[in-house]
């Protein structure tokens, strides 16, 4: 079976040794994906902000290997502070609203940058049908 990969071009990548995403047959894995672009938080303080950022990054990496978002089934949200969960919930919604993948949201202790509020994972199957 060929494996497609995405990359995004950051320094973590070849560091850690993973990918933005990966396409298997008709299945794709987003990363866990935060709101930084060219080393800079975007948003900062902003879950509702990050969080938009994050699914249009996820958008597009999906789209590079042949998926959108309406094949995704399955969304991970880390959070920093749960309390902000709707702002977090809001965005998603918009983006998912009509899709409505299974979805899980977990609040974290810290995640790589203090700055970062959100970190979202993604699970699309493309219908090959």
């Amino acid at each position: 079976m060929s494996r497609q990969q995405v990359f995004t071009g950051s320094p973590w990548e070849p560091l850690v040794g993973y990918c933005r995403a990966i396409r298997v047959g008709n299945r794709v894995e987003v990363a866990g994906t935060t709101a930084m672009q060219e080393g800079v938080v975007v948003g900062a303080g902003d879950p509702y902000v990050q969080t938009k950022f994050i699914l249009q990054t996820i958008e597009k990496a999906l789209n590079e290997l042949g998926a959108s978002l309406n094949d995704v089934v399955r969304t991970r949200m880390f959070v920093t502070d749960i309390t902000r969960w709707e702002e977090v919930g809001k965005a998603h919604g918009e983006f998912f609203g009509q899709i409505q993948p299974v979805a899980t949201m977990v609040e974290v202790n810290a995640l790589i940058d203090p700055l970062l509020m959100v970190e979202i994972e993604a699970e699309a199957i493309i219908d090959t049908e």
